[in-house]
Formats: C-alpha cells, sequence, structure tokens
C-alpha cells in the first residue's frame, strides 16, 4: 500500500463572488497541508472553463453568486465531476444543495476548525484505498485527553467522553469514568478534540455526537441527559447530523 506521505495533494478551485471570502478561504487552504490550491474565482464561468482544461479533486463553492448560482454552475461541471463543498451566508440553501452530491455544506463565516473537518471528508471520499472511512478521522482506542484536577493528570479516552458543560471559567467534562472539572474553555476543548466528532449544541454544551440518543427541536438527549439545543447552534448541529447519517424528530 503506498504510504501516506507518498500521497499526492488534493487539488481544489476557490469559487465565490465576495474577494474576502475567497482570501479566507486560501489562506484556509495554505495551512491545509494535503490542499494545494489550484485556482481562485470570482465569477461561476470563469471557473466552469478553467476546470474544462484543469481539473481537480475538490471545489469549495458559494450557492449565492450573480448570473450563474453555485447550485447551477454544479451541474455543468465537466466529467468526472470534482467533488464539491458548498460555502454560503444564507442557510435556506441547504435544503437545495443537499439534492446535489456534495460533500459538506460550510455556512459563512467558515471557521477554520470547520474548513479542516470539511477537508478531512474530502480526504476520506477521494482516497479510497483505505477502508470505507466514516465521517471525521477514524476513531483510535488510544486516543486520550489529559485532564488537570486536584493536582493530577487524569486520562480520558477520548470515546468516553460524553459532553461537556460550561461553568464560567471551568468545564465539567462528563464521561464513562464519571465528572472532571477543569480550568479550560471550549475553545481549548475543542482544540484538543478530533475534528467531526464533536459539536456545540449550546452556548454551555458540547457534546460527542457517538453518544447522541435523540434530537428533539429544543432539545437533545446524550447518554440518558436532556440538554438545551441554542437556537444559535441548531443549524450547524443539523448539519453535522446530515453528514452522520442521523434522523431528526420534531
Amino acid at each position: 500500500m503506498e504510504p501516506t506521505g507518498a500521497r499526492r495533494p488534493l487539488t481544489c478551485l476557490l469559487v465565490d463572488d465576495e474577494p474576502l471570502a475567497l482570501n479566507v478561504l486560501a489562506e484556509y487552504c495554505a495551512q491545509v497541508p494535503f490542499l494545494e490550491l489550484k485556482g481562485r474565482f470570482h465569477e461561476a464561468l470563469a471557473a466552469v472553463e478553467f476546470l474544462q482544461g484543469t481539473p481537480v479533486d475538490l471545489v469549495f463553492l458559494d450557492i449565492h453568486m450573480p448570473r450563474l448560482s453555485g447550485l447551477q454552475l454544479a451541474q455543468l461541471l465537466p466529467q468526472p465531476a470534482p467533488r464539491i463543498i458548498f460555502t454560503t451566508a444564507h442557510a435556506q440553501y441547504a435544503a437545495a444543495s443537499y439534492e446535489l452530491p456534495a460533500l459538506d455544506y460550510l455556512l459563512k463565516p467558515v471557521r477554520f476548525e470547520r474548513f479542516v473537518q470539511a477537508a478531512h471528508r474530502a480526504q476520506a471520499a477521494l482516497r479510497p484505498a483505505a477502508a470505507p472511512t466514516p465521517i471525521g478521522p477514524a476513531e483510535h482506542p488510544d486516543e486520550a485527553l489529559f485532564i488537570r484536577q486536584d493536582g493530577r493528570l487524569h486520562r480520558v479516552p477520548v470515546a468516553d467522553l460524553y459532553y461537556a458543560e460550561g461553568q464560567k471559567e471551568y468545564l465539567m467534562l462528563y464521561s464513562a469514568a464519571g465528572r472532571l472539572l477543569t480550568l479550560q474553555s471550549f475553545r481549548g476543548l475543542e482544540e484538543q478534540l478530533p475534528p467531526g466528532r464533536f459539536v456545540r449544541i449550546h452556548k454551555s454544551y458540547l457534546i460527542n455526537l457517538r453518544h447522541l440518543d435523540f434530537v428533539e427541536r429544543h432539545r437533545v438527549q446524550v447518554r440518558g441527559t436532556l440538554l438545551p439545543l441554542g437556537e444559535t447552534y441548531r443549524d450547524a448541529f443539523l448539519e453535522q447530523l446530515r453528514f452522520h447519517g442521523r434522523a431528526v424528530r420534531w
């Protein structure tokens, strides 16, 4: 089998009529080692013309553009068509975008950690040499956090972490081994967790999707515990559920 380090990068294209959005995505691409940016376009038709002669693996495609929308452009891509990751500030386009074979759907302003998660999803989809890969990086049994409490470092396997609850400047972590209170921010915790398996559902809660029991309109249940689902986190959360193949019950 070809070693991972010998694999060529994924080639990608950026299409967005907003210069600032293009600049942000280009900076993100430059920080992901396995992505190689081949071009960036403000106009959809120019992107289609470029792709006729220069095929790429992946297109980050804005939906709401003048003259030709991203949804329309996606149907004009030359065959074999590149995989698509839609980007937009308009959440109402999500349902329409899911009718096309898109890998992911990113809401603007796109956070870097969310961009990396989508890039990993593309990497898994476009490199079939490995065994079928679930959404997000494969889970390894040795993955663990080391959480400081009472002068000790406690080892918490990532797979055993159910959810985290914010308590001012502290986080309470709920896992198979019980509870741990640690002086840490949500941002600091998210930087330690593998992308694609954990998601914020509320300003005070982050959950492990592998331990999600069910979803209702204003709450979720994780390992038997009901937690609130915040309005500002709903769209991103439901987006994650779609790619994990979970049904939503209202």
